[in-house]
């Protein structure tokens, strides 16, 4: 029979120690509780808390899996599990089986809520961007202003090319929680979107104070600059491939405009685009072939890269892929080619 007082009490000192950052300890403290009892479902979560927070992502899986096979009706440990397959595992199927799983066990208001915020999630992340919302909307409807829950709604409706949308449940976000690095740079990319490129220079300047390994500050460069670097990516093409693209410009833009976005679907924060007919489409060298080119976002790129250095490398990327669209290539054939 398991000493339940002292399960409990190595697993608050558990709890104490990683409060602390004495990662180490906390772990000793939940292996002791897991000694008294091998099914203690809180200790295997918490177990797997701590190895998310420090990046070992298997074992903190497998731990979330032990903790809701020793007790299936503990949610935090299925709702870790479910989180961590979307955001380190990229199992969005797997996770949105998993959330109609729970849902059929019919959990409390606060649990039901954060269903529909991880299966908002995975759709999200599987491009259904208005299953997103209405399952977001569902959530906040349970629970009420959850600031996560407003970040990400604005964050889906950016998407959506809903500029202002998104800056009105950006700003309650913020309300709600004012220091979130998240809701600072996506209001930053909402502003600049609209045009106010100042602004959105000071809140992207403080989400990267806030989280600067998630949301470092774009690296910004001369026109003259990026477009050199644009030159250069077509000057390194093999002889054979820039005779074929001699004749498609390489253009340079800010941002992708609304019509991209709202009537094309295209994310605002594509890097590049080749808009036209394939060199390998029969109508290439028709009437057709004037309005084949290839645009750059210049502002999208410089908030991919850390440095000057990594931004013209990722223009030349950027630039080479494109023109693999161009020669009509899928992806596996641009990575093959070098174009990637």
């Amino acid at each position: 029979m398991p000493d339940q007082d002292r399960y409990w009490d190595c697993v608050d000192q558990a709890h104490q120690a990683s409060l602390g950052g004495r990662r180490e300890e906390a772990l000793a403290w939940l292996d002791e509780a897991l000694r008294l009892n091998p099914l203690g479902a809180e200790a295997y979560s918490s177990r797997g808390e701590i190895l998310w927070d420090h990046g070992h992502h298997d074992e903190a899986l497998r731990a979330f899996e032990r903790a809701a096979e020793a007790d299936p009706s503990f949610l935090a440990a299925q709702l870790n599990r479910i989180e961590i397959l979307i955001e380190e595992f990229q199992e969005f199927e797997n996770a949105l089986e998993l959330c109609d799983e729970l849902l059929r066990l019919a959990p409390e208001t606060a649990e039901e809520a954060e269903v529909y915020y991880l299966k908002a999630k995975a759709l999200f992340y599987l491009e259904d961007l208005d299953g997103a919302l209405f399952l977001l909307k569902r959530a906040l409807k349970l629970q009420g202003e959850v600031a996560v829950y407003r970040g990400f709604e604005g964050q889906i409706l950016f998407e959506l090319g809903r500029f202002q949308a998104a800056m009105d449940s950006l700003s309650q976000a913020r309300g709600l929680e004012p220091e979130s690095g998240h809701t600072l740079y996506h209001q930053a990319l909402c502003l600049e979107h609209t045009g106010q490129y100042a602004r959105a220079e000071d809140f992207f300047v403080r989400a990267g104070q806030l989280e600067p390994d998630v949301y470092p500050e774009p690296v910004r460069i001369s026109d003259d600059d990026f477009e050199a670097a644009a030159s250069q990516a077509l000057l390194s093409l093999p002889e054979a491939i820039r005779s074929y693209v001699e004749n498609c410009p390489v253009l340079v833009e800010d941002l992708p405009d609304r019509e991209l976005v709202r009537e094309d679907g295209m994310s605002p924060q594509i890097l590049g685009l080749f808009q036209g007919v394939p060199a390998t489409d029969p109508d290439a060298r028709a009437t057709r072939i004037d309005i084949d080119r290839i645009v750059l976002f210049k502002r999208n790129l410089e908030k991919v890269a850390g440095d000057r250095e990594e931004l013209l490398e990722q223009i030349q990327i950027t630039v080479k892929h494109e023109i693999g669209h161009f020669l009509g290539l899928d992806e596996e054939d641009v990575e093959r080619l070098g174009l990637g």
